[in-house]
């Protein structure tokens, strides 16, 4: 029975070995990624789901991992594969932010922007709006299959991005960080329909305070502000909802782009 090298007279089963392998792209993915990377979700099943998807790649591609395990290209092979699963994961959570910062931008103008609590998919303070649209990002994203999706854009991703030629070109490099403009007009267009309404709102209480002075604006600007708000919320949601699948859909193909070209 052949064995893999070690290095120091060591060696190791080789399947075993190339299934470690294949499981640091895996993983990385699911470090980075949306769904997946959220602080909730136990380590244990991260690096159970990454050995069942790592032997599910192992079965539909031929993955050659390097002879020698301590050796310097063995080393910079792993890098390149890590290197890969963050980019995947990376480009898909810049799509998830948009929901995030319209949630800021509508909360802000609504006057419940101090309304903030730990979001369990990342561990970080957000406002509550912010949360309940990112929430309703990740309801959708599954509700489309988009997490199956990824399970084949990894798979597939090692027939476009192969082991020792795994190193992301200069082009797709600038392509991410082009892609990162996305989540501020993605978040922009989000907040939209909610945001001109508030903007038109403060520009008539503007009016009412320069034609009565003596007018109380912090009694009836704050409480016309939250009316209009979730009065507002409740009408444009369908819409919003709609635009939150296009989102999700925008991020795959980015995803797509970046793994397949």
């Amino acid at each position: 029975m052949r064995y893999a090298m070690l290095g120091f007279g060591l060696s190791i089963e080789p399947q075993f070995w190339a299934l470690l392998f294949v499981m640091v792209r895996v993983g990385a993915t699911f470090i980075a990624a949306p769904v997946f990377g959220a602080v909730s979700v136990p380590l244990q099943a991260r690096i159970a789901l990454s050995g069942a998807i790592g032997v599910l790649v192992l079965g539909s591609q031929t993955v050659t991992p390097p002879a020698q395990v301590f050796a310097l290209a063995t080393f910079l092979a792993i890098a390149a594969e890590a290197l890969v699963g963050l980019a995947i994961g990376f480009v898909l959570q810049i799509a998830f932010a948009a929901p995030l910062l319209a949630g800021e931008l509508i909360g802000n103008s609504m006057g419940i922007g101090f309304a903030s609590a730990i979001d369990p998919q990342n561990g970080r303070s957000s406002t509550a709006l912010g949360m309940f649209m990112s929430t309703l990002l990740t309801l959708l994203f599954l509700s489309v299959n988009g997490h199956l999706m990824l399970v084949e854009l990894i798979v597939r991703s090692y027939t476009a991005l192969p082991p020792g030629r795994a190193w992301l070109a200069a082009g797709q490099l600038r392509d991410i960080a082009l892609f990162g403009g996305y989540a501020f007009s993605a978040g922009f267009l989000l907040a939209l329909p909610v945001g001109f309404l508030l903007l038109c709102l403060n520009l008539i209480v503007g009016m009412l305070s320069r034609s009565a002075p003596a007018l109380n604006l912090f009694a009836i600007g704050l409480p016309m502000s939250l009316a209009v708000g979730i009065v507002t919320l409740v009408i444009a949601f369908p819409a919003m909802g709609d635009y939150m699948v296009v989102i999700v859909r925008e991020g795959l193909a980015a995803v797509q782009s970046l793994v397949i070209g």
